[in-house]
């Protein structure tokens, strides 16, 4: 299987010889919602367009569908042919995150049914550090096109399906991205319940990392995560986080393992708690 992470020194070869080559920057930062815009105008990969999780990679919220709802695939991919991107594209995405946006941005042109799309592994840190150089300031626009949807490459579940199958022998294992302290719903900042889905089991997206913040080696992912799920095959799970977002992190990692085809819940926890009803498991 193909590894879904391009490194830094082979992109920076890349664009210089790839007219097709397109890089996309998805840095934010929960906490200050225009840092990532700042940071990408401050300095990114040159030509790399930027994309923001509220406005690009979300849809508006409700109130029950969660912080980071996705928007319609025929919305996403007319945000992109805005931009200039279409079927003839092969795409980069990256952040300055570790990959915890770009993680959702590989899903989601994946889920548009794109399959060129690969995630620049330890992202501008590691582009940094293997010499790449910053352009800063507005980047060229490229002319409106079109980007055709096609069969979605992902799977995805959703909270009448997870909520049917608590307590079922062949419901999914639910995994749990999001820190050890908010899956037992401890220390919970974002969301206005904390706990867990009944029958979670959790592994934290940034233990996909090695200290430089790249992912792990594929033997060694592979092995922890058949540790964290019991063996279950990656068909048989669902990946979830507090919004949508860290969870594709999991499923980045599982693809660099050679464990794919698990499948996320989009709403994850924001949504999950949002539901009148809704069982809640702690501690």
């Amino acid at each position: 299987m193909n590894s879904p992470l391009i490194r830094a020194d082979v992109l920076r070869e890349r664009l210089a010889s790839d007219p097709h080559l397109v890089v996309l920057d998805a840095s934010f930062d929960l906490a200050d919602t225009q840092a990532g815009e700042r940071a990408h105008a401050a300095g990114h990969v040159p030509g790399a367009l930027y994309l923001h999780l509220d406005r690009d990679l979300s849809a508006p919220k409700t109130g029950l569908n969660g912080r980071h709802p996705l928007p319609a695939r025929e919305a996403f991919a007319a945000r992109l042919g805005e931009l200039g991107i279409d079927e003839t594209c092969r795409i980069v995405a990256c952040d300055g995150n570790a990959g915890m946006y770009a993680a959702r941005l590989w899903w989601m042109l994946r889920w548009l049914g794109h399959a060129d799309v690969l995630m620049l592994d330890g992202g501008l840190a590691a582009w940094r550090a293997a010499g790449g150089a910053l352009e800063s300031g507005p980047v060229a626009a490229r002319p409106p096109t079109r980007m055709p949807l096609r069969p979605p490459l992902v799977q995805s579940a959703s909270y009448a399906e997870l909520l049917a199958g608590l307590g079922r022998a062949d419901a999914p294992l639910v995994v749990d991205a999001r820190a050890a302290d908010r899956f037992r719903g401890e220390n919970e900042t974002l969301d206005p319940v904390g706990g867990r889905i009944p029958g979670a089991v959790n592994r934290f997206f940034r233990d996909n990392l090695a200290a430089d913040g790249c992912f792990k080696p594929a033997e060694q992912l592979r092995a922890e995560w058949l540790a964290a799920t019991g063996g279950r095959a990656a068909t048989e799970q669902v990946h979830q986080c507090g919004s949508g977002v860290t969870a594709c992190h999991n499923l980045v990692a599982l693809e660099v393992a050679g464990l794919g085809g698990a499948r996320l819940y989009p709403g994850s926890w924001s949504e999950w708690c949002a539901q009148p009803g809704a069982p809640v498991a702690r501690g």
